[in-house]
Parts: structure tokens; sequence; C-alpha cells
């Protein structure tokens, strides 16, 4: 995965966004659903109907980058609500790239010294 900036913040646009869409459609959904500057540097994470696709919308300092994945087996873990938006950790967006369950993480113990 590429490594995001300090400060970049990674937010789930939710609900189900029409995969169809390209950059301006995106930027104009992060604009409306989560009222975000789509140019401010955050990345905003878009999820298709089937749960399969997401599309990714950056913008880099220099242009929009526009990132997709499909699982080729299972669906994304997104949450319930239809509109809004969360806020995740870098970790909770690698943990979602790889099709794991990124809301219900537990930590291991912290090891003991000898």
């Amino acid at each position: 995965m590429i490594g995001l900036p300090a400060g970049t913040q990674v937010w789930l646009v939710a609900g189900v966004t029409d995969m169809r869409r390209g950059f301006d459609g995106l930027a104009a959904v992060a604009q409306t659903a989560l009222t975000a500057n789509p140019f401010s540097g955050h990345i905003f994470v878009f999820r298709g109907k089937r749960g399969d696709l997401l599309k990714i919308l950056w913008w880099d300092g220099h242009g929009l980058c526009l990132f997709s994945k499909r699982l080729e087996r299972g669906r994304f873990v997104w949450p319930q609500a239809n509109t809004g938006g969360i806020r995740l950790s870098s970790a909770q967006l690698s943990m979602l790239l790889e099709g794991i369950d990124w809301r219900h993480t537990v930590r291991t113990a912290p090891s003991r010294a000898a």
C-alpha cells in the first residue's frame, strides 16, 4: 500500500455509491455526503452495491488520484449507516483493503518482561 502523509485522514463514505462515477462524480459525492473538500489531501473511500468493489479518491497535491480494488471472493466490510461518513485509521484502511473486518480488531495482551 502507498504510505500516507502525516495528518492524512481516511473517510468511508457511508451507503452505496454508483461505481460508474469517476473523478468528478466521486469528488461531488465527497463534497455533498461529508461536506468535505476533496482537494484537502484526505482519502475518501466508496463502495459499490455488490460490496466487492472499492474506489478511493485522493488529492496528492498535484492532481486527483483514483484507485480501485475488486475482491475476487467475499465482500468489503462496510458500516450499516446510509449517510455521512466514518473516519478510519491507516491501519483500519489496510485491513479493509485486505478484506479483514476492521471493526472488530482485538489487540493481543502486552508481553511480560522476563
